[in-house]
């Protein structure tokens, strides 16, 4: 029995070395990026638009057989990255066959000692230094040369058995008569000497992302690669196109990070949100060019490389309308969760109730009905224009999406020298229901009235071309301008990150 209990507790003790030794082969290495804002921008979940590289490289590679691991920070240098503590986190994770991609340099050129950042490192790949008492963090430091603080990276990464690869910092987008300058001269160089007096694989991003700028034009990748807003950081495809840069640049090397790069990958990019756009004529393109509805050149103020806008508006509805003929049910159907629809009526509202054109709704946000026999004999119960209001708020929450309500239009009438308000029916109707179901509302009524009157009544009237509540393309965009600023001042919705407003 003896031998017995021996020979189970040995094949015992082999199976459980066995095991160890599988999960130890089967274990993934792991690629890990360390960098700045340009690599990991914010928290990396794109607010604003803007994306760093590094969360877009896994894309490329098979992740059957490689993590990755996106460790950049936003605003810092090769020099408070490590001050920071935030390479030490990477480094006591390394394990032997892990790849480390490093990218820094944007923020080197900043201050040495300031109190607001203290981020400069000393140009130059030497051994120079430069003492100081840090007004920021009040400690007394060393600080080296940008090229020592990314040696010591790829040193610290040698030794732990992983793969250093070091990437030049991507191109800023400004222009020089007609071109990008390659930073060729300063850390896009510095960091290729490091590489090759470690000797380890060098990544020329600057210079490759130039190449493609400048040969699709300043106009093409503003908007497209970058925005107007800022010429640093990427656009969603800003960053995939950096990250596929690198990924063709590292199939070119002989690194075996090259072996897990996918041979056709599948690039997705972050979903648009969509913005729907429920109303009327003045909200909708009627196929006139003296009716023209702010909702058609509503497009130019939003970011539409990350938004849709989908003007479901149509002519001559109102509420009760836009539901008696299905276009709400429609509409309806396309909505998704995290989607914004902007909902304005109250033009054809006061129109007749029980004869033709029969889309007047009842007065006021209350629960009243009257049955309206229509011509081809069907009773219809008809709502007040609350009502109708309330059901499309209701409904669009339960798609998951967020209403905005927004008051009607102001017409072009000047009664003792101001523009009209009705800011005691309809305006005061879409406040009230927004209200009550707690839905975003915004008085553009009297946001494109005060803009008027600033303007002038001689300057306006060119934007009602045909008559007094439908604008031409001048009074549209003046509208749309409006409506989007407003919007950009609705600081609790999410819609407002989506807007680009030229200031």
């Amino acid at each position: 029995m003896k031998v017995k209990g021996k020979t189970v507790l040995l094949l015992l003790l082999i199976s459980t070395l066995f095991v160890q030794c599988n999960s130890k082969v089967d274990e993934k290495p792991t690629v890990y990026t360390v960098g700045d804002s340009t690599v990991k921008n914010g928290r990396g979940d794109g607010a604003g638009g803007l994306w760093g590289w590094g969360d877009f490289i896994g894309q490329f590679l098979d992740s059957t057989k490689v993590n990755v691991e996106n460790h950049a920070l936003g605003g810092t240098s090769s020099r408070t990255y490590q001050n920071l503590g935030l390479w030490d986190t990477v480094n006591n994770k390394l394990k032997k066959g892990d790849f480390v991609l490093i990218q820094f340099g944007h923020n080197d050129d900043g201050p040495i000692n300031d109190d607001f950042r203290a981020r400069g490192t000393i140009k130059g790949i030497g051994e120079e230094t430069e003492e100081i008492d840090n007004i920021l963090t009040g400690k007394h430091e060393i600080v080296h040369s940008y090229g020592w603080y990314i040696r010591k990276i790829v040193t610290q990464t040698k030794e732990k058995g992983g793969i250093p690869i070091v990437v030049s910092p991507i191109p800023r987008n400004i222009w020089e008569n007609g071109k990008v300058p390659r930073n060729d001269e300063s850390y896009g160089l510095w960091a290729k000497q490091i590489a090759e007096e470690e000797g380890v694989t060098f990544v020329d991003l600057n210079g490759k992302m130039v190449e493609v700028m400048n040969a699709e034009g300043e106009e093409k990748v503003t908007g497209s690669y970058f925005y107007k807003k800022d010429h640093t950081h990427t656009s969603a495809r800003g960053a995939m196109l950096a990250s596929k840069l690198i990924s063709d640049e590292l199939l070119k090397s002989d690194v075996s990070l090259k072996d897990y790069i996918l041979d056709q990958p599948k690039i997705v990019l972050p979903k648009k949100k969509n913005i729907f756009l429920i109303g009327d004529s003045t909200m909708a393109n009627n196929g006139d060019e003296n009716a023209v509805g702010w909702g058609v050149p509503f497009p130019i103020f939003f970011d539409t490389t990350r938004v849709n806008i989908i003007n479901k508006a149509r002519g001559g509805r109102s509420t009760r309308t836009f539901e008696y003929e299905g276009l709400w049910e429609a509409a309806k159907k396309e909505f998704q969760k995290g989607d914004f629809v902007l909902i304005q009526f109250g033009h054809n509202d006061a129109g007749n109730i029980d004869k033709a054109k029969f889309r007047g709704s009842l007065k006021g946000i209350g629960d009243e009905t009257q049955n309206v026999i229509r011509p081809d004999s069907i009773t219809e119960t008809v709502h007040t224009f609350g009502w109708y209001m309330k059901k499309y708020i209701q409904e669009v929450k339960e798609k998951g999406a967020v209403p905005i309500v927004l008051s009607l239009t102001p017409r072009n009438e000047w009664p003792n020298g101001k523009v009209e308000r009705r800011d005691d029916t309809y305006v005061k109707w879409s406040r009230e229901t927004a209200e009550m179901e707690n839905a975003f509302y915004l008085d553009i009524n009297d946001s494109i009235a005060v803009r008027y009157e600033n303007v002038g009544k001689e300057t306006v009237k060119p934007f009602f071309p045909r008559d007094h509540t439908h604008t031409g393309k001048l009074g549209a965009e003046f509208s749309a301008q409006t409506i989007a600023t407003a919007l950009k001042n609705l600081k609790e919705c999410g819609i407002r990150d989506y807007i680009e407003i030229s200031q």
